[in-house]
């Protein structure tokens, strides 16, 4: 096993870019799944949306299990590539080709339609575990800088909320475009034009990064057993993991609910402005108001960085949490003619939240070194995948959640809702969801690395290798 070499050296500028290109393949279709997937099976493809709920329970939670699993392989993979830029070589095509059937719409009986959502789902969710756990772990073997980590996680969301924002910004005008007769067929090429995207730029990102760390040489070899009881034992990781969960279920709740508050509750508005009309439909609106939500989100991924090094990780995240939930009750309150406070309470919400993600995956890099540094073991894929893990988990919670509220409250597809189902979808893209953020500032007071501890770690662990 090789030594792991002293490096604080920055990243190069382009390096950071080849690296944010990544989750800007990535979260195209995270987008994709997160706002337009249940809204596409309901609307489009005709599954109710109690039956969407209950799939997507069933595969997310298979799926889930799959990320640890797939960070123990990544740890033990050796190529010349090294261990994790493999995976976005070698599964960018896969990746693509499974992205057009989920979003296939083939001439199937009820019952068909939901055995194909539940293969093409579940291969997709697959693939695409496959590629992003190997990504998430590659930054904790890029360098040991804290200060570098965390910029390359600014990278990387500014890479994911721009992947996002392509798809909120163009999506309903392509399927549109493409769908003028058929709506499935608009969805079907739309989803390919991404996937071509996608594919592409997970092979930038292979060739235009460097693994440069490697696990300091121990006297034992690591096992999986060993793996397994230090994270059974890793604190900050479980608390990490519990946030993680509560802060996906937050924006997954939001981000399900989009297509149908628009839809139903807003629906076509007419404003003034210099003295002029403009009708904009739910369609304009709804893509507007998902593009400055994730627009935002990059302003909060830029702040996190100098906000967090003046008030520390734990608590940058912490105030972005609580936030979070009371911009997202305000949401409430407002009535469907007033656009301007919709639009702008998705401002406040959109840079509160964007704060926390590029955190989190700061975090889980200090939580992979205290790891090492109690253990004398380093599991960087095992670890990073537990971050996956609480993506999928908090999805997949957040998922069932908004098709069997929607289910709960009466919602079905293509016709006039009730009181009670607009109360419903009101009440899931604000107050359901804020209630997610605030469980995860529960979750985030009770962790422990604090930058005055990880610097003791850091420079012990300095010691240990210059020892080797």
């Amino acid at each position: 096993m090789q030594i792991m070499e002293n490096d604080k050296t920055r990243i190069p500028f382009a390096e950071k870019i080849s690296y944010g290109l990544g989750d800007f393949a990535s979260s195209m279709f995270w987008k994709l799944f997160s706002m337009f997937l249940l809204f596409f099976y309901t609307d489009v493809f005709g599954i109710s949306a109690a039956a969407v709920g209950t799939m997507f329970l069933i595969t997310r939670i298979w799926d889930a299990a799959n990320d640890p699993l797939m960070g123990i392989l990544a740890d033990r993979t050796h190529s010349k590539w090294g261990k994790f830029r493999p995976y976005l070589l070698f599964i960018a095509v896969p990746f693509a080709i499974v992205g057009v059937l989920t979003f296939s719409t083939p001439d199937l009986s009820p019952y068909g339609k939901l055995i194909y959502a539940y293969v093409t789902y579940s291969l997709m969710m697959m693939v695409y575990t496959a590629v992003n756990v190997p990504y998430s772990s590659l930054m904790g073997v890029m360098t040991n800088d804290p200060g570098e980590r965390t910029a390359l996680a600014s990278f990387r969301f500014i890479g994911a909320f721009s992947g996002g924002l392509l798809v909120t910004a163009t999506a309903n005008s392509l399927i549109n475009y493409f769908g003028k007769e058929d709506q499935a067929a608009g969805f079907q090429y739309t989803i390919g034009i991404y996937a071509i995207i996608a594919a592409i730029l997970f092979v930038l990102t292979f060739t235009g990064t460097r693994e440069r760390l490697r696990p300091v040489v121990t006297s034992q070899r690591s096992s999986l057993k060993d793996d397994l009881k230090d994270i059974s034992k890793n604190g900050p990781w479980f608390i990490m993991l519990g946030a993680g969960i509560a802060i996906l279920i937050f924006n997954s709740l939001r981000d399900g609910s989009i297509l149908y508050y628009f839809k139903y509750y807003v629906q076509d508005q007419t404003l003034s402005f210099l003295g002029k009309e403009y009708t904009l439909t739910h369609t304009v609106l709804s893509s507007a108001y998902m593009s400055l939500w994730l627009a935002t989100n990059i302003v909060g991924v830029v702040l996190a960085k100098p906000v967090s090094s003046r008030l520390g990780k734990k608590r940058t995240f912490a105030l972005s949490a609580v936030f979070s939930a009371l911009f997202s009750f305000m949401l409430f309150f407002f009535k469907p003619d007033q656009i301007g406070w919709i639009f702008f309470s998705n401002i406040l919400i959109g840079i509160s939240a964007g704060i926390i993600l590029p955190l989190a995956w700061s975090m889980y890099a200090d939580i992979a070194d205290y790891s090492e540094w109690k253990t004398g073991r380093r599991a960087t894929g095992l670890i990073f995948s537990s971050s996956s893990m609480s993506q999928k988990f908090g999805w997949t919670l957040g998922g069932a959640i908004t098709g069997w509220l929607l289910a709960g409250f009466g919602f079905e597809a293509n016709i006039e809702q009730s009181e009670e189902t607009l109360l419903g979808i009101r009440l899931m893209i604000s107050v359901i969801a804020g209630l997610g953020a605030l469980l995860s500032f529960g979750f985030i007071h009770f962790y422990k690395l604090d930058e005055e501890f990880m610097e003791k770690v850091v420079k012990d662990l300095e010691k240990s290798r210059e020892n080797q």
